[in-house]
């Protein structure tokens, strides 16, 4: 019989991995719950971005997105506790959705290893790139408890930055934080946002969406200098725009790593097609 490893990770669906994309990386991803009229959907596995945008586009009402529920984790950490010692779970923001109640409520129930749970203060890519590196630590053979502190290292130094198409869909989503001020300026206006201690708030507004990438860019550049970083360029339904973004930050930083991402259905309901953004990391 193999012996059990130290660690395993999981990470909420709203980390813009699906479950199948997430076990690529060695990490275990709990569907996000969404509902668009009268269908229920779990996100990565009845339904992909591809069939999300489609019937975004032919619905008069926007999809609800629901946190995974605690019975959703207890399955995961069921299957994962018969060959692993403890398991490190990477939550998105507890500003932006309930989940984090929902992995401390499995918490609770779900007693056969230990279970450490961290808060990311992050959505998409900011916290996915979190439990992939969580990953990495794990198989380097940190336990627990320093896969947790290595995680406290990265949430404080994560950037994530980003432009959509239009502020309608995190408007009526209730996301939107402080950057309902940006909603009364002129519709073609192209507003660049962030995540600030969780939440999603208004940075800057640039005149063209050209100009809002390249503001991106120069984001970055301000933030890390010639440090090495680990960077994730996500989009919805902005593949080429996104690796284009990928390829000019490669030629221009110290890259440690760079992956690029569709940000998946969760994040399309809120942000909506054409958001590109990017989120980065140094441990320098």
């Amino acid at each position: 019989m193999s012996a059990k490893k130290k660690v395993a990770v999981v990470a909420d669906g709203a980390c813009s991995l699906t479950p199948a994309q997430g076990l690529q990386y060695g990490m275990h991803v709990v569907p996000v719950h969404l509902n668009f009229e009268d269908k229920n959907f779990q996100v990565g596995v009845n339904l992909d971005a591809k069939e999300f945008y489609t019937l975004l586009r032919a619905s008069k009402k926007l999809p609800t997105t629901a946190q995974p529920t605690a019975q959703d984790f207890i399955n995961v950490y069921s299957k994962l506790a018969q060959d692993a010692e403890e398991i490190v779970t990477v939550t998105i923001s507890d500003k932006m959705s309930a989940t984090l109640q929902s992995a401390l409520m499995a918490n609770e129930q779900f007693k056969d290893v230990p279970v450490h749970i961290v808060n990311s203060e992050n959505v998409s890519l900011g916290f996915g790139m979190m439990a992939i590196a969580a990953v990495r630590a794990a198989e380097n053979g940190k336990n627990a408890k320093e896969v947790v502190e290595l995680l406290e290292r990265i949430k404080q130094n994560m950037n994530l930055f980003f432009t959509v198409e239009t502020l309608e869909y995190l408007h009526k989503g209730g996301r939107i934080g402080g950057a309902t001020a940006f909603l009364g300026s002129a519709l073609a206006i192209k507003p660049i946002l962030y995540v600030k201690e969780g939440r999603i708030e208004p940075l800057e507004r640039a005149r063209t969406r050209k100009r809002a990438v390249a503001r991106l860019f120069e984001l970055v550049e301000e933030k890390i200098g010639s440090k090495e970083t680990h960077f994730a360029v996500l989009h919805c339904e902005a593949e080429s725009e996104a690796r284009e973004f990928g390829e000019q930050l490669k030629a221009k930083f110290n890259c440690a790593d760079l992956m690029i991402a569709e940000a998946g259905p969760v994040i399309g309901t809120h942000a909506g097609p054409g958001t590109l953004g990017v989120a980065f990391y140094t441990l320098a």
